[in-house]
């Protein structure tokens, strides 16, 4: 304090010192600049996701496995639905539930 000259009219004790200035102006623009990311992140959420739920697949009324078989696993594609035996066999059904293709692979 003692490098002020008697000429100097600001009190330096309400005078923010320049890293102080610099440090607010920091940190406003950084407030800004985690606003507009925000709405940004939001915008992009609601542009990209879709407005009503995907259609779900026409699933046929029944399936019959053939006898001694049980599922492991089930899928759904547009036309098919396709049934993973815990044998190990794949079973191809059409839409109607009808056995279109049976693969047991090597």
């Amino acid at each position: 304090m003692s490098d002020m000259l008697p000429s100097d009219k600001t009190d330096p004790e309400t005078t923010p010192l320049p890293e102080i200035r610099f440090l607010k102006l920091l940190v406003t623009v950084l407030t800004g600049t985690m606003i507009a990311g925000l709405l940004a992140i939001i915008a992009l959420f609601v542009i990209r996701l879709p407005g009503g739920a995907p259609a779900l697949p026409v699933l046929p009324a029944e399936i019959s496995l053939p006898e001694g078989e049980l599922p492991d696993a089930v899928t759904f594609a547009k036309d098919y639905t396709v049934v993973v035996t815990q044998s190990g066999q794949i079973l191809l059904y059409d839409a109607t539930g009808r056995l279109r293709q049976s693969v047991r692979p090597d």
